[in-house]
């Protein structure tokens, strides 16, 4: 207890966001050819903490380079009004929580489809033959385990294998970035859609021929198993864009703010589940209008392989505005470090940090 290190809190990092928009619309008619005497780069960081790494300028976002500009009342003054003039490091690590809301967004429509691994995966397998031996019955939520073990498997598969191989095709350290990483599960999950619309239809098709439509609480002569598919492809999904997203708001995020950036991309999930209820709300309402809910309690004479069908569908055009997005999106850039790969860690000055 006496030897460890306490460290004082300095404030909160929310007040150093504010602050630079407050100092960019204080002087919004300021520009660097037109009353500026230059930016402010002076390092702001309380001594004896630990020293985080000095961004490089960079243009996205110009609007926000206002409130690192100095005009005339802040060269007269001895000391520097922190909300009339920031830093350039400041500014900058305004510039990368903006770049981050975007490809959150772009996410949520993959936590709306991972979100029918408990509700409709879960009904698909209630109406479905489920036993195991002449006794035993496996329970239909118990195949959620499933995700779990295919993510045990997939993440050394993924280490061990994927990278050494993408390694050597794209030179990068990592295989491939960040934004690569969750791209590829985003386009998982529309296979995953895709797949769940083919077993749904061929478990309607069963009800159909045996005459169960009418029977809600029919058991079905079609194995729970035939559910593997779509619960192995939500693992592979969460190894690619739950994992992805965890390394890209760690690592992008200002260094003071990094636990809220573990927040922020874990709220995907609970963001996600609204828009998947949102979702559910307008296809019953449309639905209903022309005559049949798709989604209605009796899952037999209901049309859930039509629901899935929707859902790749937005989770496509989902991807082209990810893919959109993520092709505009800056690394963070630190100065006084070589251009190297993403991922590849460096140490300098006492510190160590990724260079993207």
């Amino acid at each position: 207890m006496k030897k460890y290190r306490k460290q004082r809190p300095t404030g909160s990092p929310f007040t150093r966001v504010a602050q630079v928009f407050v100092a960019a619309a204080r002087k919004w008619r300021l520009t660097e050819s037109h009353g500026s005497r230059g930016i402010c780069c002076e390092d702001d960081r309380v001594r004896g903490q630990t020293m985080g790494p000095k961004l490089v300028r960079t243009n996205q976002f110009r609007f926000l380079d206002k409130a690192m500009m100095i005009d005339n009342d802040d060269a007269m003054r001895k000391s520097r009004n922190p909300w009339k003039l920031c830093s350039l490091n400041q500014v900058e690590e305004v510039k990368l929580l903006l770049r981050l809301i975007p490809i959150w967004v772009s996410c949520l429509m993959f936590c709306a489809v991972i979100t029918q691994l408990h509700t409709f995966f879960t009904k698909q397998g209630s109406t479905m033959s489920r036993s195991l031996g002449p006794n035993f019955q496996v329970p239909p939520a118990a195949l959620q385990s499933l995700v779990g073990l295919t993510i045990l498997i997939a993440v050394p598969v993924y280490d061990c294998v994927f990278v050494p191989i993408a390694r050597k095709l794209t030179k990068n350290p990592t295989g491939i970035t960040m934004l690569q990483r969750i791209g590829i599960g985003l386009f998982v999950s529309i296979l995953n859609m895709v797949v769940a619309g083919i077993v749904e239809t061929a478990r309607v098709n069963t009800t159909r021929k045996h005459g169960l439509i009418d029977t809600p609480k029919a058991v079905i002569p079609m194995s729970i198993w035939w559910l593997l598919p779509q619960y192995v492809l939500t693992g592979i999904g969460d190894v690619f864009t739950i994992i992805g997203l965890q390394e890209l708001f760690y690592d992008q995020m200002p260094e003071e703010m990094r636990s809220i950036g573990a927040a922020a991309y874990i709220s995907i999930v609970g963001i996600g589940s609204f828009v998947n209820t949102g979702i559910i709300s307008v296809v019953q309402m449309i639905s209903s209008k022309h005559g049949k809910e798709w989604l209605g309690d009796n899952l037999n004479r209901s049309n859930l392989n039509y629901f899935y069908w929707v859902l790749a569908g937005l989770s496509a055009i989902n991807l082209c505005v990810y893919m959109w997005i993520s092709s505009a999106f800056e690394y963070k850039k630190v100065e006084g470090y070589d251009e190297i790969s993403e991922g590849k860690e460096l140490e300098m000055e006492g510190y160590s940090d990724v260079r993207v």
